[in-house]
């Protein structure tokens, strides 16, 4: 059975540890030796491309950047025939997309793993190097409360599935209409031994919190909606006063690009209770541990 990626939940508790081990060993084999990876963007990134063209590298391998109109999924060709052509050319198939359904029909037909980059529903390589952070710098998270303040999106679904398979408890905090649902909490909350809460005041989600996360309140693709998106979250910005909040020692955490004076002010991000370099620095090292596992070292 091919190993894919492309969600958190997909993992399970068992492989999520897995993925993290890898993060720190020197000794990884170049599983790409020989070996191409496609590398598809439909939406442009540049931690992403980055992190993933250098994390083939080290690993021995040889990354094909692609343009979504390059293989124009479902208008030159069928996403069934694009994944099924370059797994013939490639090790490893990762794509970075709007509909998450894409991946999920690349990895139905190819016989090499594929890593989902990105896509509406899900944002797990971001999520990995959330974690490994966290840990980096609070320790373990098992009974620690982690907090997300914004909108429930991709980011906020990865995160709060791979901090509850690590035990932490998860405080999402988010206006009316862009919050998780109660099956979703119920959801996330079954994958592991942390917990999953959510609520319509920062304050509240950040008390006692070890790290507070945010993300942009208009994603790509939601330009139309961003004078309705600014009204609705304009309760929610982070600030050194919501941050004060929060358990001693808290982190600020963001997965970039971030506008200051939106999601967060200034004073936080550029402050020193800002880690959002060393988290995006971090999107190496889990991108190289992600491909690692998924091409069989454990």
């Amino acid at each position: 059975m091919t190993d894919h990626l492309l969600t958190i939940a997909d993992l399970g508790p068992g492989g999520l540890a897995g993925v993290l081990s890898l993060v720190a060993r020197p000794d990884l084999p170049k599983v790409l030796e020989g070996q191409g990876v496609a590398l598809i963007f439909e939406k442009p990134s540049a931690r992403t491309r980055h992190s993933m063209e250098v994390a083939v590298i080290q690993l021995g391998g040889h990354p094909v950047y692609t343009r979504g109109e390059e293989v124009g999924f479902d208008v030159r060709e069928p996403v069934e025939d694009v994944a099924r052509v370059l797994a013939g050319y490639h090790g490893v198939l990762a794509a970075r997309v709007f509909d998450h359904r894409v991946v999920e029909r690349m990895a139905a037909v190819s016989d090499v793993p594929v890593i989902n980059m990105l896509s509406d529903h899900a944002h797990p390589l971001q999520a990995l190097a959330d974690v490994i952070t966290m840990i980096e710098i609070h320790g373990d998270l098992a009974g620690r409360r982690v907090a997300f303040v914004g909108d429930y999106n991709n980011v906020a679904r990865s995160l709060a599935e791979a901090c509850v398979m690590l035990g932490a408890d998860v405080a999402i905090a988010s206006p009316a209409d862009y919050g998780a649902d109660d099956s979703e909490v119920e959801r996330v909350s079954l994958l592991g031994p942390g917990t999953m809460t959510q609520h319509h005041r920062a304050i509240d989600a950040v008390a006692g919190a070890i790290a507070v996360h945010a993300d942009t309140w208009t994603s790509m693709g939601q330009e139309s909606q961003k004078a309705g998106r600014e009204r609705a979250f304009e309760a929610f910005r982070v600030d050194d006063a919501l941050l004060d909040g929060a358990a001693p020692g808290v982190g600020f955490y963001h997965c970039l690009p971030a506008y200051r004076g939106k999601e967060m002010t200034a004073a936080v991000i550029d402050g020193p209770r800002s880690h959002v370099i060393r988290q995006a620095h971090n999107r190496l090292h889990t991108a190289r541990a992600a491909i690692a596992y998924v091409k069989g070292v454990r």
